[in-house]
């Protein structure tokens, strides 16, 4: 089950934290990678861990918030490979700051990668999946979406750019189903990750947090990776427009 033997993958964001699991266990599969990032250096660490692991992975830099770059790495995928089959939407920041002080620049850096940025890879995956009529594109957005009763104080426009990208999948997921593309998302609650790391939540507030969670602990991007590995093959072919939430139970406490 969840084979992927030689499916062409594009995962961005894909040097560290969730994104490199993601990679990783894609090609465990049998996908080929292609592994983007802002950071060529730190991507050619991740394309040498899946050759050592016995795959097949290329790299390429890569701002999803800037259209031409996204059109530019396509066109070399498909100049390299002739086809792409899965996109995994993991770019993203995470910035906190107090609503009260968001600047507008700080406000739309946000939009433009979590949200925008999903948003180009998507249309432009979806233009070569057409072609072969099939495809699947999963999106990474968070269980601080929105209508769940989750919200992350100092997280005002990383929680909007995380509901955007929810409704964003279920319309996508609409109109390219005849297309042959299935569009879903992920919504990970409290993982373990260099941005979790780098946003130095204070501990009484991720002690309280982790209270709230059934499993009681963190959860590890590998337990997102095969929700992920899941989405990209045929056993989930009967499901689109879903977000499936990976968070320790959270939302059902």
């Amino acid at each position: 089950m969840f084979e992927l033997k030689d499916k062409i993958a594009i995962v961005t964001g894909a040097r560290r934290g969730m994104g490199r699991t993601h990679a990783l266990a894609l090609a465990t599969q049998g996908a080929k990678l292609v592994v983007t990032d802002i950071d060529t250096n730190e991507c050619m660490s991740v394309v040498e861990e899946i050759k050592t692991s016995g795959g097949e992975a290329i790299c390429f830099k890569m701002d999803v918030s800037n259209q031409a770059e996204v059109n530019q790495v396509f066109d070399e995928v498909i100049k390299h490979y002739g086809r792409l089959d899965i996109l995994v939407n993991n770019a993203g920041i995470y910035s906190p700051k107090p609503a009260l002080e968001i600047t507008e620049e700080e406000w739309e850096r946000t939009i433009h990668i979590n949200l925008k940025g999903q948003f180009l890879c998507a249309q432009r995956a979806a233009r070569e999946m057409a072609k072969n009529k099939w495809g699947r594109i999963i999106n990474i957005s968070s269980v601080a979406s929105g209508q769940v009763g989750v919200g992350i104080a100092g997280g005002a426009h990383y929680t909007a750019s995380k509901g955007g990208i929810i409704g964003m999948t279920e319309t996508l997921a609409i109109e390219w189903a005849p297309l042959g593309i299935n569009v879903n998302a992920i919504g990970p609650g409290a993982i373990d990750t260099p941005m979790v790391s780098a946003s130095q939540i204070p501990k009484d507030a991720m002690d309280a947090m982790l209270a709230a969670v059934p499993l009681k602990r963190i959860g590890r991007p590998e337990e997102v990776s095969a929700a992920v590995v899941f989405l990209a093959s045929e056993e989930a072919s009967y499901i689109t427009g879903a977000t499936l939430y990976v968070d320790g139970g959270w939302l059902a406490a």
